[in-house]
């Protein structure tokens, strides 16, 4: 047995079990990421997608993704590969039709040859990358050493051990900040609130970062709340210590009934206008969901 220290977690995995993200294992005693290089889905996808609006827009990037999450959002939009029993079936094949095994450097070679179709780079995203961050790690430095950039796209529940990880690599990040309250973060998605924060004040330090709250109808929907996010994010500091948070870019996207969440109406147009409108009195860029 041995403990994992990606998140909050701090999982104690036996040997050949697995962690609760369902990606990290034990062998031989030592904790390894049994998603490394397993990827499930690969697209060359607009920057735009990601959500990135101020990093290189009018770009593509090759976005890939692999297994599992360490948060359990009820109306996750890739339970198929975060941590439904479909995803959990994943971790069990080392290779098939649902999955591809890939090394950092063939990963690194298809950027390359991208580049012919608009391609800068590579996106770790659609699951959540950070439990298995050795593999962002391999392949974003191989990225750099070729002349191209490395996206994540996470929850931002990791430690901040594991971001000075792959700091080095990366040049932008859309992190979720799906909420603002203990109750929400902590209860109703199982996460970790502070570790969410204190991620996203590291990360504005030394690369480009934008975040996206999705808003989900009757639980972060208030403009209490949307005050609350606006007013903290407004307030990061750069690595001089110089407050930048104002210029952050955030993007308000709708929820959709989905995955355990299928009883729900689609966010209402209005209160994401609505919500937009007050996050801009304390912040330059905030983009709706149209």
């Amino acid at each position: 047995m041995a403990k994992c220290d990606v998140c909050f977690r701090h999982c104690d995995i036996k040997e050949g079990g697995k962690g609760f993200c369902g990606a990290r294992t034990c062998i031989d005693g030592r904790i390894i990421p049994n998603n490394y290089g397993k990827l499930t889905s690969i697209a060359l996808d607009p920057i735009e997608k990601k959500p990135l609006n101020r990093f290189h827009p009018g770009s593509k990037i090759v976005s890939v993704g692999s297994y599992g999450c360490n948060l359990r959002c009820p109306f996750c939009q890739n339970c198929e590969i975060s941590w439904s029993d479909f995803a959990l079936s994943l971790a069990k094949k080392e290779d098939g039709p649902d999955i591809r095994t890939t090394s950092p450097e063939e990963l690194a070679d298809i950027a390359e040859y991208q580049k012919r179709f608009g391609n800068i780079g590579v996106a770790f995203t659609y699951n959540e990358p950070l439990i298995g961050y050795e593999f962002v790690r391999d392949t974003a430095k191989l990225v750099h050493e070729r002349g191209m950039f490395n996206v994540l796209v996470s929850n931002g529940t990791a430690s901040l051990s594991v971001l000075e990880e792959i700091a080095p690599y990366i040049d932008a990040m859309n992190i979720d900040l799906k909420g603002f309250s203990e109750d929400y973060y902590n209860g109703f998605l199982g996460g970790n609130r502070e570790m969410t924060l204190e991620f996203i004040r590291r990360a504005v330090t030394f690369c480009h970062v934008e975040l996206t709250t999705l808003v989900v109808p009757g639980k972060n929907d208030s403009e209490e709340e949307m005050a609350e996010i606006a007013a903290w994010i407004s307030e990061l500091k750069d690595a001089n210590g110089n407050k930048t948070g104002e210029a952050v870019p955030l993007h308000l996207l709708r929820c959709y009934p989905r995955f355990k969440m299928q009883d729900i109406e689609p966010t209402d147009l209005r209160v994401i206008q609505r919500l937009a409108e007050v996050a801009r009195k304390k912040l330059k860029y905030v983009y709706a969901a149209c």
